[in-house]
């Protein structure tokens, strides 16, 4: 709610505008197209953009009409290892030093991390404060309802994610008590 109601400074003291969700796989798919399905219910004060092409193009083309001072960095990794996401993290990581002057501190105040492993998110320079944890055991294309979503929930908003949420369960429980023959999951797979 902070970034949303514009409580989260920048290192400059600026109020940020841009989210940039970095990830790939479930980490970017299912934020991306939650994003598209609900953005009607987004807050249009703030951009949101999706980044998880390793190839510089995606990332130049995210970025090329913000300002560093302005923008949050979400960096959704499990392991925080991943190759493609951790290459746009640095790239990210130096868009961003290069546009600040080059002070180091000012990662802790436009990054957060979505991540499973402190440590790595830590040596990266992202406050572990800002670090949103989920299971370990949640696969990638199941992680949309974790703290995976969390750039769909600064987009749409707490109670519009709720609401998503309360979708995902009513489905889960038609799947679960739907007779095969009106049991849509099936009717569809």
């Amino acid at each position: 709610e902070r970034v949303r109601r514009g409580q989260w400074l920048g290192h400059t003291g600026r109020r940020i505008r841009n989210v940039i969700n970095i990830g790939i796989g479930g980490s970017d798919l299912g934020p991306v197209m939650a994003y598209e399905a609900l953005r009607h219910y987004s807050e249009r004060a703030l951009c949101f953009r999706f980044v998880s092409n390793v190839d510089g193009t995606d990332f130049l083309e995210a970025t090329r009409d913000l300002d560093p001072a302005e923008t949050l960095f979400v960096v959704s990794s499990k392991t925080f290892t991943t190759l493609e996401t951790m290459t746009n993290a640095h790239a990210a990581r130096d868009w961003l030093l290069g546009g600040l002057g080059g002070d180091a501190a000012a990662v802790a105040k436009h990054f957060v991390a979505v991540s499973t492993n402190a440590e790595k998110v830590a040596a990266f320079g992202i406050d572990t404060a800002n670090m949103f944890g989920f299971w370990d055991w949640v696969g990638g294309r199941y992680s949309m309802d974790s703290a995976i979503g969390l750039s769909t929930m600064l987009a749409v908003g707490p109670e519009n994610f709720r609401n998503m949420l309360a979708g995902f369960r009513q489905m889960d429980e038609h799947f679960r008590t739907a007779p095969f023959e009106r049991n849509l999951p099936v009717l569809l797979g």
